[in-house]
Order: C-alpha cells, then sequence, then structure tokens
C-alpha cells in the first residue's frame, strides 16, 4: 500500500480567524440567555452550538481535507440530529 505524505499546510491566518468566529459565536450565544426570545431562545442555542462544532470538525479536524465519503458521513449524521432535535421540539410544543 501506497503511503502518501498528506500534509495540510493552512496558515496561522485562517486559525485565528476561526478562533475569532468562535469566540464571537460563544459571545452571542451568551447573550442571547440574557435575552427572552420564548420558543426560539433554544432553537438559537442550537443553531450556534452547531456553527461551532462544525467550524470545529472542519478546520480544526481537518474534515475539509478527508474523503468525501467521510464528509458525507459526518453530513448526513448532523442532518439526522437536527431531524430528531426537531421531531422532539415538535412533540414538545404541540403536546
Amino acid at each position: 500500500m501506497d503511503k502518501q505524505d498528506n500534509n495540510h499546510i493552512i496558515p496561522y491566518k485562517l486559525y485565528l480567524t476561526v478562533l475569532a468566529g468562535l469566540i464571537t459565536m460563544t459571545i452571542v450565544s451568551v447573550g442571547v440567555t440574557k435575552i427572552d426570545l420564548g420558543n426560539l431562545s433554544v432553537f438559537v442555542a442550537i443553531l450556534l452550538a452547531s456553527s461551532k462544532s462544525a467550524l470545529v470538525l472542519v478546520f480544526f479536524m481537518h474534515l475539509k481535507f478527508d474523503n468525501t465519503l467521510l464528509k458525507i458521513l459526518v453530513t448526513s449524521v448532523f442532518i439526522l440530529v437536527a431531524l430528531v432535535l426537531f421531531i422532539t421540539f415538535l412533540d414538545y410544543n404541540y403536546r
């Protein structure tokens, strides 16, 4: 089996930009807890948490450079979790 050296050099500026985005989204998620949005509070919190986890997966765990099958599997898991949460919230709201 041929081993290839797949070094992916990412500039530090991109890492710092992603870090700034993560910090900003964390501050926004803390700020959202101070505002009463009703039923949307949980939705916004989950949306921000999903966005942060997607950034970590893509850039810090190098999913950006993995093969297409793994990208499809991770995306399908995210969609499945989103559907389960959506159905759970529908059940909770209309009970």
